[in-house]
């Protein structure tokens, strides 16, 4: 209820003419450099394992808090459009991440319509409320840049653009610190995230401007240790695989 309502304050603060368009960047892109082909990082031995191709059960559905309704076949997790998102049952504080992902070939459509879906680095809320690495088909695709793969969504465009071809798996590797607040609910760490994509380098300790918003400017509310979610964004084209999911708990 108290996110329903702040989100409510914050439309209305954005205001009522605000438009999905006003806080797209397209320019400059970044520049496109080829990874070095795709390798499965295993977990170490400190690691939380969160999916092992077996099955789901570190994992619940956002819509009820029931099991998550995500298909798991051939040890790959893929999306089953329509279920919801899901999001991890434990909450975390700072990690180290790694998550493998895969556009499926032969993917139709444009911009943004290509295999949406995004990781939420700390889940605060049902639906898309939390702070969101976007994940999308980005090879050859333009879009707004900080709407791209790498992009902390409709905050930050990725340094450069690696992303492979549709049908090749992918890599996320993360460093996340969530940020601090005082008593009285004001900021005195904002969120930080490092992130590799396919090895390279794409946000460096970059600092976030608050929860992901699809319309209007971020701001933050007080919270603590989060969820980390995974989004079924329901657009028209065919649905993402994940695997080889781990975290490393850093305590800061």
């Amino acid at each position: 209820m108290l996110l329903t309502l702040v989100a409510g304050v914050l439309a209305m603060q954005n205001g009522a003419s605000a438009k999905p368009e006003d806080t797209e960047v397209w320019k400059p892109e970044p520049p496109v450099v080829t990874a070095a082909a795709a390798v499965t990082t295993p977990p170490p031995s400190d690691a939380v394992v969160l999916f092992d191709g077996r099955d789901l059960s570190q994992w619940k559905s956002t819509k009820d808090g029931g099991p998550a309704r995500w298909t798991v076949r051939d040890g790959v997790v893929t999306v089953n459009k329509g279920t919801g998102n899901i999001e991890t049952k434990r909450s975390f504080g700072s990690y180290q991440l790694h998550l493998e992902w895969k556009i499926p070939a032969g993917i139709t459509g444009k911009g943004q319509a290509r295999s949406n879906s995004g990781l939420f680095l700390a889940s605060i809320g049902e639906g898309d409320l939390g702070y969101e690495l976007q994940i999308m088909d980005s090879y050859q695709n333009p879009t707004y840049v900080n709407g791209q793969a790498g992009s902390i969504y409709k905050q930050h465009p990725p340094l450069v653009n690696p992303a492979r071809k549709p049908g090749e798996w992918q890599s996320y590797d993360v460093v996340w610190t969530p940020p601090s607040f005082s008593a009285d609910g004001a900021v005195t760490r904002p969120a930080t995230a490092t992130v590799w994509m396919n090895g390279v380098l794409v946000q460096d300790h970059t600092a976030l401007k608050g929860p992901t918003v699809y319309i209007g400017q971020p701001r933050y509310t007080p919270h603590g240790p989060a969820a980390i979610k995974l989004q079924d964004h329901g657009d028209p084209s065919a649905p993402i695989s994940f695997r080889n999911i781990w975290l490393r708990e850093l305590g800061k």
